[in-house]
């Protein structure tokens, strides 16, 4: 390979990135905001957004990676292997909720596009694994049931979790909302009385 394909290359990831961080800024503001808009944002021509993502959908889908990336890192920043099962599950929920806080404008815009079941799961596979695996230490360690699957009961907790945002957009205060999530979820995920 030549240095100046690996140039165009380079010049490439960099453009494809400026235009996902501008999209990130530009459709969070305003949803309908156009691709002239995006690529005036990042610095390029809106044939180079077009040619990196041939339409509005895709380039919508590319931020919604990019929102997961951004989701997964903070779970993992959330030490999902450290203390007590239940307060690591809280954390990395409430993790996993702040980049959709974030991009709130954002996120109701993705989550309007029509997408297969089995790619929203492969979506969310690697958010759903990293509950599960909390989950699952909590079962190991008897603070939580384990007759019921751990990517049942994560799938629960994710549930909860988008219940509780909802309440909370709604007007609940978010105190009020973190002690309802974590009552519910402490409910859900208690062992069995002996």
């Amino acid at each position: 390979m030549t240095a100046s394909a690996d140039n165009r290359r380079a010049d490439a990831r960099r453009s494809r990135a400026a235009i996902l961080d501008a999209a990130l800024d530009v459709l969070d503001a305003d949803p309908d905001a156009g691709l002239g808009t995006v690529a005036k944002a990042a610095g390029v021509t809106r044939q180079t957004v077009y040619a990196h993502f041939a339409t509005r959908e895709r380039l919508l889908w590319a931020v919604a990676d990019r929102i997961t990336e951004e989701t997964l890192a903070a779970m993992d920043e959330a030490e999902p292997d450290a203390g007590a099962a239940a307060d690591a599950l809280i954390r990395v929920l409430d993790a996993a909720a702040a980049p959709a806080r974030r991009h709130r404008a954002l996120t109701r815009l993705i989550g309007a596009l029509p997408v297969e079941p089995d790619a929203d799961r492969e979506r969310h596979a690697p958010i759903a694994d990293r509950l599960a695996s909390v989950v699952e230490r909590g079962q190991r360690s008897g603070e939580f049931d384990t007759r019921l699957r751990a990517d049942w009961l994560a799938a629960a907790a994710v549930r909860l979790a988008h219940l509780a945002a909802e309440t909370q957009e709604a007007g609940q205060t978010p105190a009020a909302v973190q002690q309802a999530l974590r009552m519910s979820l402490l409910k859900l995920l208690a062992p069995a009385a002996p």
